[in-house]
């Protein structure tokens, strides 16, 4: 009798084991549209994205001013020697603080950002890769696309504020948000310059009705083209830092890249936690992918952006800010700055996804 209850224990144990397996998987898929995994992912997401915008701050001052043709910086761009006089010059003028201008902004935009986009990817890809059989190439880059375009959807108005601020290199000029934004909201584009390139003859009033002259519309200056762009920086950003994680837990791999710490307690099925240098290398290299299949979009995205600051306040499509660009360097004007947005997107997608990953282990997530 006890030797045949000995016996039946071990099944009983390996059933009860694969009944709890089944129901924490249930259970982890259901949490996902959980209020309490929604704010704990978020929060990660918008940490992430804060510390990576912060440590990059300066950079993106820079490149901002190359890729908008800011008059002042023009004779640096071309080369990785303008990149450094073009900070010095900055701080020498303005002082430290000049190299974070607009980075309030910055962080104001980046939090909500990143937390959405890190957020909906989650629950994009819980919806479009409900089990493993189902995880597909082309499932990974569209769920990192649809996060994308919905977080740049949501806060593109702040990005509009941060880039505009970072363009500001009058220093006698009083930079501010509420300045910022008032001169947005009362932009005017001119319908004398929109005419002289309509060969049909078209009333002002026809214009002035097809074109609104200002508000919040104003906002949205070069939206489509990051929608765009969304498509192939997100998607690649998720899809390649994905794979790239698959591939350094391969099992020949793990031992030199995973820590030896034991998994998740909340999640004993979740993959084992890499080693910083792995994380970060995974998260580098998304960057430098994505950074590179974009980055044509984000020059003519900045260009109607700052369209209200330089020039006669025409609003320019985004084919004709292609035409533009193309008339003005040709080929290379698509990619006037792309040395700093290596030097820039590498290491912050590195640490967005680092501190995006930790932060996901202490918050329980």
């Amino acid at each position: 009798m006890d030797v045949s209850r000995r016996a039946k224990r071990p099944i009983q144990s390996q059933d009860e084991a694969t009944i709890a397996s089944k129901g924490a998987g249930s259970q982890r898929h259901k949490n996902k549209q959980n209020i309490d995994y929604v704010w704990r992912s978020g929060l990660a997401g918008g940490l992430a994205g804060c510390a990576a915008k912060t440590v990059v701050g300066p950079l993106d001052r820079v490149k901002i001013l190359f890729q908008a043709s800011n008059p002042q910086f023009a004779k640096y761009t071309g080369s990785w020697f303008g990149v450094v006089t073009a900070m010095h010059d900055i701080n020498r003028q303005d002082g430290v603080r000049g190299l974070f201008r607009g980075h309030s902004a910055t962080l104001l935009r980046i939090f909500p950002y990143a937390a959405i986009k890190f957020v909906a990817y989650e629950q994009v890809r819980s919806i479009l890769i409900p089990s493993p059989a189902q995880e597909t190439v082309l499932r990974r880059l569209l769920s990192g696309s649809l996060a994308g375009m919905t977080s740049v959807f949501l806060t593109y108005p702040l990005e509009v504020i941060r880039v505009r601020l970072a363009f500001e290199t009058n220093k006698d000029s009083q930079s501010s948000l509420k300045r910022i934004c008032s001169q947005i909201y009362n932009e005017h584009p001119t319908p004398a310059a929109t005419t002289a390139r309509i060969s049909i003859p078209v009333s002002n009033v026809a214009i002035a009705a097809s074109t609104p002259k200002s508000g919040l519309v104003n906002f949205y200056r070069g939206f489509s083209p990051t929608l765009v762009g969304m498509l192939p920086y997100a998607g690649m950003s998720f899809l390649t830092h994905d794979t790239a994680t698959d591939l350094l837990r391969l099992p020949f791999l793990a031992p030199y890249t995973t820590t030896p710490s034991p998994r998740r307690s909340h999640n004993p099925s979740a993959p084992p936690i890499l080693k910083y240098w792995a994380e970060f290398l995974a998260g580098g290299f998304a960057g430098l992918i994505s950074q590179t299949a974009s980055y044509p979009l984000e020059v003519i995205r900045r260009r109607m952006q700052v369209g209200g600051a330089v020039g006669n306040g025409h609003r320019l499509g985004m084919a004709e800010t292609a035409q533009r660009v193309w008339r003005e360097r040709g080929w290379r004007g698509f990619f006037v700055g792309l040395s700093i947005g290596y030097i820039k997107v590498v290491p912050m997608a590195a640490i967005s996804f680092f501190v995006y990953e930790r932060m996901k282990v202490v918050l329980g997530v």
